[in-house]
């Protein structure tokens, strides 16, 4: 018996950062991306964000690697985005993404953490915060990839 708990904390921003999350489309395209982490086995423990970008703290199933699940997830939700918001026919999710491992003691604060993105981005913005993230994680960076 295999035992596993890969907990990743995802984000991912609108191309070009354009500000398509917003209400109620966001509180709709969360449910919905739930829907899709369930499909992949997966669970979705907390999702927030603000209108150019999404957080996400979310369990994988192991058989399912990163890059697809997020793939999946983006694939997936900008397909539902389109067919649901027939005026967002120019939604799209950047191509790229940063996902972070989490242990289970640290998840809390994660979940803390997105919660609080609203009141974080009104001192931040996506670019400063992507940046910290890196750094904080120790992932070295070119920041021309870093913008819009």
């Amino acid at each position: 018996m295999s035992y596993t708990n890969l907990k990743y904390h995802i984000v991912f921003s609108t191309k070009g950062r354009r500000p398509f999350l917003r209400a109620p489309l966001k509180a709709r395209l969360i449910e919905y991306v739930g829907g899709i982490i369930r499909n992949l086995k997966g669970v979705l423990v907390e999702a927030g964000g603000t209108d150019n970008h999404l957080h996400l703290a979310a369990g994988a199933h192991p058989g399912e690697g990163v890059s697809a699940f997020v793939r999946d997830i983006k694939a997936n939700s900008s397909a539902w985005i389109h067919e649901e918001f027939p005026d967002l026919a120019d939604f799209a999710w950047q191509g790229e993404y940063a996902a972070f491992s989490v242990s289970a003691s640290q998840l809390p604060a994660v979940v803390t953490y997105i919660r609080g993105q609203e009141e974080h981005h009104r001192k931040m913005t996506f670019e400063e915060e992507l940046k910290l993230l890196l750094t904080k994680h120790g992932i070295e960076f070119d920041e021309k990839h870093l913008l819009p």
